[in-house]
């Protein structure tokens, strides 16, 4: 039964796999967090970003996601690849897509970023952005579903947290979760190993 359990719960999270990202995807995921309300006024003022055009997740009980994206200066130079890992257990159940960037408030929290690797604690959350839904994705887990375009996409005010300003966009599927989850990133400067 638990292994039954763990190839559905891996063959939901292989079909949400995002494929490797193409540099246009990185450009469109990041004018789509341009154009999405509070997301935008971060761009100007920003020290950095990473930007993940597609990240894959799915959960029946056991949950995980994986994503790649990209880092950037706020001016907009290429600076390196990254990559996201999410592991959750408890109560959830569906799989989902969603872009996500996190902002750099500054040059501490650029760095403590581009280290190599990186985890969020549970105290760090996403301010969702949806379009004609509701959702969110977090490190304490939460609720989403999407219809409507992403194009419609709005955001909520948000703000820095510890250096960090994080949101998304839920691109399809539907997730229940309450569940307590951790990400780790991974950097490598570009040209780097």
């Amino acid at each position: 039964m638990m292994s039954r359990l763990a190839g559905l719960m891996l063959g939901t999270l292989l079909a949400l796999s995002p494929v490797a990202a193409s540099a246009d995807e990185y450009t469109d995921g990041v004018d789509l967090f341009r154009k999405a309300g509070a997301s935008a006024a971060f761009f100007p003022k920003c020290y950095g970003y990473a930007i993940f055009p597609s990240v894959g997740q799915g959960a029946l009980v056991i949950g995980g996601a994986r994503g790649t994206g990209r880092v950037y200066k706020c001016s907009g130079e290429y600076v390196g690849d990254t990559s996201v890992t999410q592991l959750s257990i408890g109560l959830q159940a569906g799989g989902r897509a969603y872009a996500m960037i996190i902002f750099f408030e500054d040059q501490r929290a650029f760095e403590e970023f581009t280290k190599g690797n990186f985890e969020f604690g549970a105290d760090v959350t996403a301010v969702a952005i949806t379009a004609a839904a509701s959702g969110q994705v977090g490190t304490t887990g939460a609720n989403s579903g999407a219809s409507g375009g992403q194009n419609d996409a709005t955001t909520r005010a948000g703000g820095y947290y510890k250096g960090l300003a994080v949101f998304t966009i839920v691109k399809g599927g539907a997730m229940v979760q309450a569940a307590v989850a951790g990400q780790k990133f991974t950097y490598s400067p570009k040209g780097g190993t």
